[in-house]
């Protein structure tokens, strides 16, 4: 009896012992619960803050920039810079462009865009300088439905490959193509109102009312760009074109355009009607891509008879080849006639084979040789560098 009642009594002193211990093992992890929920509390509040002045930040950001004149602001451009080495002429570097654009959107559907350029590098007033500053571009084109877009200012004209799409990585061969240069004549703009059409299956259409060229009494193309600047507006021009890209990597487009009087009614020079007629095609299939282009000028008037300019013509086929994303190779063989209307050999032949190497994607060394023949006799070679951007 006395042994079960010393046993009973140490299993409660036991068991109190236990209990005070964990009481006091309890009331200690309460404490740390306690700290650790104030902690918790304390970063909870902070958090709270930062969202809030982050949410604040994001609120004045997005206000200053829907409220900002430069919010919907675009800037880019392109340059190039060339050297010219050809056996009949003095080596020349030059750096031939140096372009910027500024573009803005108004909203989802109004937007406008600009090209400002100078040439060669210097210009001045007077000072028989061998630059100019130009402005190619300044339109506004709105979004009348999804399928209709009109375009009102100065803009390049729906004509040939590189007219409207001219940055130096987007073309082989270090001066522009002397189809397009001469007969066309690239780069060529004009002030008017444009409007945009895409039917069903790939084919899109332009119509365009512009100012004209104006034509001296030699009847020179490239001569009688007005480039917009107090142009003479007697006589319209009226072009239209249609484009069709519903195979991938195919691209066939024709342009017409039709100006009543050429000479824009200059005193002493005859009234001539002229009609430019323009077709090409485009073929890419993985690396290998060809291009072909034909242009033809009939020029009404029996001055422009005399001379044998009253047909202008000329056409070039250039199939290239890029190795990889840095390399890139390409031959042209063309023939163009600003005289095709006499009776002589006045056709000038062009043989080019060249090489592209792209820094980037969107910078490039290039390098040509070019052998002329028929009515001229020449041979060189030119190197370039270009960017866009």
């Amino acid at each position: 009896m006395m042994k079960k009642t010393l046993i009973a009594s140490a299993l409660v002193g036991l068991f109190a012992a236990t209990a005070v211990n964990a009481t006091e093992e309890t009331a200690e992890l309460r404490k740390v619960i306690a700290e650790q929920q104030k902690v918790l509390e304390k970063l909870e509040r902070r958090l709270d803050e930062t969202e809030e002045k982050l949410e604040a930040t994001a609120d004045s950001v997005d206000s200053s920039s829907s409220n900002s004149l430069f919010g919907n602001t675009t800037i880019g451009g392109y340059g190039e810079l060339h050297y010219n080495n050809y056996e009949d002429k003095d080596a020349k570097v030059d750096f031939h462009r140096f372009v910027l654009f500024f573009g803005h959107e108004f909203s989802d559907s109004v937007r406008f865009f600009s090209e400002f350029e100078l040439e060669h590098s210097l210009a001045g007033n007077g000072d028989d300088k061998p630059g100019e500053v130009e402005l190619e571009q300044a339109y506004v084109e709105v979004d009348i439905n999804e399928d209709f877009t009109s375009k009102v200012g100065l803009f390049l004209v729906p004509v040939g490959i590189i007219n409207e799409t001219h940055e130096p990585p987007t073309f082989y061969g270090v001066e522009r193509n002397p189809v397009e240069k001469n007969i066309i004549p690239a780069t060529w703009w004009e002030a008017g109102a444009a409007l945009n059409y895409k039917v069903a299956g790939g084919i899109a259409l332009d119509a365009a009312i512009t100012s004209g060229l104006k034509v001296d009494e030699n009847y020179s193309i490239r001569g009688g760009r007005q480039k917009v600047a107090n142009a003479s507006a007697e006589n319209l021009a009226y072009t239209g074109r249609i484009k069709y890209t519903a195979i991938p990597g195919l691209e066939l487009a024709a342009t017409l355009q039709y100006q009543t009087d050429v000479t824009q009614s200059a005193h002493g020079v005859d009234t001539a009607e002229a009609t430019l007629f323009e077709t090409h095609a485009i073929y890419q299939v993985q690396d290998f891509s060809v291009r072909a282009l034909y242009a033809r000028w009939d020029i009404d008037g029996q001055e422009a008879k005399d001379l044998g300019r009253d047909e202008q013509t000329g056409w070039y086929v250039e199939p290239s080849y890029k190795f990889n994303e840095k390399i890139g190779v390409f031959a042209r063989y063309a023939e163009y006639d600003n005289n095709a209307g006499n009776s002589e050999s006045t056709t000038v032949e062009s043989s080019s084979l060249g090489i592209n190497y792209y820094i980037h994607e969107k910078v490039v060394l290039k390098a040509d040789i070019e052998e002329l023949g028929g009515a001229k006799d020449s041979q060189g070679f030119n190197l370039g560098f270009g960017y866009q951007f």
